[in-house]
């Protein structure tokens, strides 16, 4: 589908969906647990409808209603399937080690340029511990059984490695070591995984080098659990609202979240951003916010995208608002996702008629305060396009968004709730 986004600013309310990083690592801790378990986790997205279905594939019982979904049975050992994992790449590095420590020779089918992403560095340390694995075009094959053992993996590549390699090796017989070699990036999210582990009654132990992970052990996750809502998703309409004189509220938010694109709050404090936190809800890990976030001076920044890589695309645009040079460094992983995202996210500003260099290992954007608009190629990739949609905010023109249905990856409903914010300068 094509969006047309018109341009000006917006102010309003928004509830974002639920963290899909949340819900994929609550959906595997349940689907290894013998205890039937519920989550609580608004408008599902492609990505979680994956993870989704790949446990189900690999036996687990799971029905999914509006709103929730539904755990009564747990992923089997041994035998044979195949699962379509989508475009996800949380999915399938999450899932590749989990099938490997059960033994169960899995084919997992890969869609959209999924198979041409780097797994190496996974699967090469799996198959070095007894694991068969093979890939043809768009299959990816497990087989075999891996043992316990030291397991080496680069932490500049991907933090799914690790997080994919503590959800398994507790599964095995006996203890092991996973030790982590270079620069580690995306922390955040391997805390995520040790938080949904931690409360499924697995232990990991911290060492200097990486983790200790005993073996023998069983998860134990069992009840209800509401899933908080997405940063990363939230991130799009704080930044239109730090591009806002009228401001959007974020309803709902989680502040003491472990979810790392929450640093996008302090970003935009450094932008000059005014932002108002209200407590207003309950939740069981703390209280939940009212979060706006209004314009203030848009001031240019340099940023470390070292731990918060998804949000490079949609802080690119911030920049395009601010007058002067603003600098984006650590984000050399971005050419290995969805799409080349140094050269789609460049790409999207210079349609748009601004100024972006890309550099060994990130981005320069001259920002003027201003956009054009114009036509973006998302090039099937959620987060260029809820971007431009984000930079409509600061253009002179309506932006045109061709294939905008690949936000439905991350965020189903963007567009929904794009669409009820109040238009209140063109």
């Amino acid at each position: 589908m094509t969006e047309t986004v018109a341009c000006g600013q917006r102010c309003g309310k928004v509830r974002v969906p639920a963290s899909k990083s949340v819900v994929h690592r609550l959906l595997i801790c349940a689907a290894l647990s013998d205890n039937p378990v519920r989550i609580g986790a608004e408008s599902v997205s492609k990505d979680i409808e994956a993870t989704t279905a790949c446990l189900k594939g690999m036996g687990a019982d799971i029905k999914m209603f509006p709103g929730t979904i539904e755990l009564s049975g747990k992923v089997t050992k041994g035998g044979e399937c195949e699962v379509c994992c989508g475009e996800s790449g949380s999915t399938l590095r999450f899932l590749i080690p989990v099938a490997a420590a059960l033994g169960k020779k899995t084919r997992f089918r890969m869609e959209g340029l999924l198979s041409r992403r780097p797994h190496n560095a996974l699967t090469d340390e799996l198959k070095r511990h007894g694991a068969d694995i093979t890939q043809q075009g768009d299959i990816l094959c497990v087989g075999g059984q891996i043992e316990p053992g030291e397991y080496v993996i680069q932490g500049n590549i991907s933090s799914q490695f690790i997080s994919g390699l503590l959800f398994a090796l507790p599964l095995l017989s006996g203890d092991s070591n996973i030790v982590i070699t270079g620069k580690r990036e995306s922390v955040s999210y391997i805390n995520m995984t040790l938080d949904a582990l931690k409360e499924s009654g697995i232990v990991i132990e911290e060492t200097p080098g990486g983790y200790f992970v005993p073996g023998g052990q069983n998860y134990q996750r069992q009840g209800f659990y509401e899933a908080e809502r997405d940063w990363s998703g939230a991130a799009f309409y704080m930044c239109i609202g730090a591009l806002s004189e009228g401001g959007i509220t974020l309803e709902g938010m989680n502040v003491s979240s472990h979810q790392g694109d929450m640093k996008v709050m302090e970003i935009l404090k450094g932008f000059g951003a005014e932002i108002e936190v209200r407590a207003n809800e309950k939740a069981s890990k703390g209280t939940l916010s009212d979060i706006t976030v209004k314009k203030g001076k848009c001031l240019p920044q340099v940023i470390d995208a070292r731990d918060i890589p998804d949000l490079v695309p949609v802080l690119s645009v911030l920049m395009c608002g601010a007058e002067g040079k603003s600098v984006i460094k650590n984000a050399e992983r971005l050419r290995f996702k969805e799409s080349d995202r140094l050269e789609t996210t460049s790409a999207m500003i210079k349609a748009l008629g601004g100024n972006a260099v890309i550099t060994e290992d990130g981005l320069m954007i001259f920002g003027d305060g201003a956009l054009n608009g114009g036509t973006v190629d998302a090039a099937n990739d959620h987060r260029i396009a809820m971007s431009a949609a984000t930079a409509a905010s600061i253009c002179k023109g309506d932006v045109v968004i061709p294939g905008a249905e690949c936000s439905q990856k991350s965020y189903p409903g963007f567009f929904e709730d794009l669409n009820r914010l109040t238009l209140i300068s063109q």
